[in-house]
Formats: C-alpha cells, sequence, structure tokens
C-alpha cells in the first residue's frame, strides 16, 4: 500500500461517542438511570440504551443491575473517574479562554475644583441611571492629550475666546465667606480687616487678588488690599478654609453654588460679575465610538441646565 493511500491516525478513533459518556457520568453520579434521565433531558429508557451501547463500545459491565438500585463495577469506578476528571479539565480551559465581557467605562479629565465641587457632588445622578458603566475621574491642572491618554473627554477652564467644543456654562465671581465673618462685611472697604484666601498662581508675578478683577471692576475698586494672605495649592482647599471662617475667598459661581443654597458660605456683597471664562466639554476619537461616554456628555450638559447660574 502506498503511503499516500494510508489513513492517518485519528486519537478521536479509540474514544466511545462524548454523548454516551455525558449519559454514564450522570446515571454514575446518580446511580440512578431515572435521575439520570431527568439532568440530561432524555428518557430514563434512552439513558439505559446509551449506557448499554456504552458498554458494548467497551466490552465490559460498568453497572451492577441490582433490585431498584444500580452499583459501579470495578471498570465503571475507573471510568467515572477518568471522565469527571477530563470534565473538570473542560471546565477550567472553557473558563481560561471564554472570551471576557468587554469593560464599559467613561474616561474624564477636568480640574480639581471642578470635579471636587461640580461633579462629584452630582456624579451618582449618572452611576444609579448607568449602573454597568465605570467612570473614571482624572482631577489636574494638566492639558492632558486624550487620545494619548485614553480619555473619552474634558471639561476644560479656559477664557470665552479660547473656548472649544461644548459650552457647559460661563463662570461669575463674587466674595464669599462664612457667616461668622459676614456681619462685619458691610462695605467693600471693610475686606481690608481680612484674611484673603488664596492660590498660588502659576506665574508668581501675578497678584494675589489676580482672580478677583472682574468683581473689583464692576464695583470701581482700582485695588483691594486685605490684612493678610493665606495660599493654597488648589482652590478646593481655599474654599475648605473660607467654610471654617478662616478668611474671604472670591467665589466661583456656579462651582459654589449649593455652599450658598445650605448656607456655608455667604455673599456679603451681593451678585457676582462675569468673569468671562467658562467650561467647555471637548471630546477624544475614541470617545465617538463609546455610547457611554456620548451618554455622559448628554448627562453633563443636562445637569449644567437644570443648575442654578
Amino acid at each position: 500500500m502506498h503511503p499516500e493511500n494510508v489513513k492517518p491516525a485519528n486519537r478521536l478513533d479509540d474514544l466511545p461517542p462524548l454523548e454516551l459518556l455525558r449519559s454514564f457520568e450522570a446515571a454514575a453520579r446518580r446511580l440512578s438511570f431515572t435521575e439520570a434521565a431527568a439532568e440530561v433531558s432524555l428518557t430514563q429508557s434512552a439513558v439505559s440504551r446509551q449506557v448499554q451501547q456504552l458498554e458494548g463500545n467497551l466490552g465490559v459491565l460498568l453497572f451492577e443491575r441490582r433490585h431498584r438500585a444500580l452499583a459501579l463495577t470495578e471498570a465503571g469506578v475507573v471510568l467515572q473517574r477518568a471522565v469527571v476528571d477530563s470534565l473538570e479539565r473542560l471546565r477550567d480551559a472553557t473558563a481560561r479562554v471564554r472570551s471576557a465581557p468587554v469593560a464599559r467605562e467613561v474616561a474624564i479629565t477636568c480640574t480639581p475644583g471642578f470635579a471636587s465641587l461640580w461633579l462629584i457632588p452630582r456624579l451618582a445622578h449618572f452611576t444609579a441611571a448607568h449602573p454597568q458603566v465605570d467612570v473614571r475621574v482624572s482631577a489636574t491642572l494638566d492639558v492632558l492629550d486624550l487620545d494619548r491618554s485614553r480619555l473619552d473627554l474634558a471639561v476644560r477652564f479656559v477664557p470665552i475666546a479660547r473656548g472649544n467644543g461644548t459650552a457647559l456654562f460661563e463662570e461669575s465671581v463674587m466674595p464669599v465667606c462664612a457667616p461668622s465673618l459676614a456681619a462685619a462685611l458691610r462695605t467693600p472697604s471693610d475686606l481690608d480687616n481680612q484674611t484673603l484666601l488664596t492660590i498660588d498662581a502659576p506665574n508668581h508675578h501675578e497678584a494675589p487678588t489676580v482672580d478677583w478683577e472682574p468683581w473689583l471692576q464692576v464695583m470701581g475698586l482700582a485695588a483691594l488690599r486685605m490684612k493678610s494672605v493665606l495660599r493654597f495649592s488648589h482652590y478646593t482647599d481655599a474654599v475648605a478654609a473660607a467654610v471654617a471662617g478662616q478668611g474671604v475667598v472670591i467665589g466661583r459661581m456656579p462651582l459654589l453654588r449649593e455652599l450658598l443654597q445650605d448656607g456655608r458660605l455667604v455673599a456679603p456683597f451681593g451678585e457676582g460679575a462675569a468673569s468671562r471664562r467658562g467650561y467647555f466639554i471637548d471630546t477624544s476619537v475614541r470617545a465617538a465610538g463609546n455610547r457611554d461616554a456620548q451618554d455622559f456628555v448628554r448627562w453633563l450638559r443636562a445637569e449644567a441646565e437644570a443648575a442654578p447660574a
């Protein structure tokens, strides 16, 4: 016989039909054809025939048929152990190779102040409506490249004239302080006796009251001099100091609106002035294929529209 006419060996040729092994395993575990039949969704007679077919294939008895009872023969015990071990290996291998569900995530970058004072207090509204979506917030003053950083969107705080993307809201500013200090602030000149709470400016040549300038212009004040200054790295720390009654901070609206509404801060001189800066939503290329990111953008806009200015 020519070599090309020799049928290659098949490692499955020596195995009995696999469907017979499934019925055998159930019957061997339960020692009942009736209970095995219910498990594998066959009739009792079908399971009995499959076991007989398996025994014929192997040339040995696998069960002792007793009166209303079954018992495994020595050959049945050997085969049961092998089948159980093989099924466990198959289950483990299947679990390892089965594709894991793709994680649903929205990744956003924004300033620490926006994250702490506006976004995080509202974030539970989004997660309650989208419980399967993970939200990753990167709160930083650095301007991150969205695609390189694998981010879906950014909320940028920039001058209105340089705003790109979807406008979320504009900012207005006004002096705010704890209620315990407000009684001593009847006119802007009373600020001379207060502590200024501010943040370190990137440009150290800027005055510590640079963020106050829109309000000072509206009030017709040329400059602002206060008794002392406390500087912080982050705006949220300056706000916390104001809530604690340690001085006066320029309030950025609407970030501090809830603190004014619940009385932790007050605005002793009334409404504020437009700062000519605002928050804009910028989206990445990857966000175009992320429906959850698109839902997040719609949610941000709805929250901004519903919130007081």
